[in-house]
């Protein structure tokens, strides 16, 4: 069973400039990043489009990533049960998804097949692979609006 949920907004549910910067913790590690489990949300630019997953543990590991609705509105991938458990969560609502990013010479890609998974309440997180969803590992950005 699955559970399928849209993408919700970063910067109204994870940076509260009065709060500082949450951290959040991987409830599974990133693959090829064991060691890494909590990371903080740094915006780059004043749209809020754009933030470096930054690992606390080594600041010069990052990762950019955005919310995926102003480039791709209808993502809203189905979450296995299992990503619910490992975060500790039964509501899709509470979820917000981020898409890491790869900036290129032509064209800037996000990585739909993978997406961030991250509990707004308890900042838990994991990055889940859709396989066999057919969302595109290179998805050229558009902004859509």
């Amino acid at each position: 069973m699955s559970t399928r949920t849209a993408s919700r907004p970063i910067e109204a549910s994870m940076i509260d400039p009065s709060l500082g910067l949450p951290t959040i913790t991987m409830a599974v590690p990133m693959p090829g990043f064991p060691a890494h489990r909590e990371f903080v949300l740094v915006r780059l630019n004043e749209d809020g489009l754009l933030y470096a997953f930054t690992s606390i543990q080594d600041p010069d590991l990052r990762f950019l990533v955005a919310p995926p609705e102003p480039f791709f509105p209808d993502y809203a991938p189905e979450i296995e049960n299992e990503v619910f458990a490992a975060l500790n969560t039964k509501d899709p609502d509470r979820l917000l998804l981020m898409t890491v990013i790869t900036a290129g010479v032509d064209d800037t890609t996000a990585n739909l097949m993978a997406p961030i998974v991250v509990d707004r309440d308890t900042h838990r997180a994991i990055q889940v692979v859709l396989s066999g969803s057919g969302y595109p590992v290179r998805a050229i950005m558009h902004r859509a609006y």
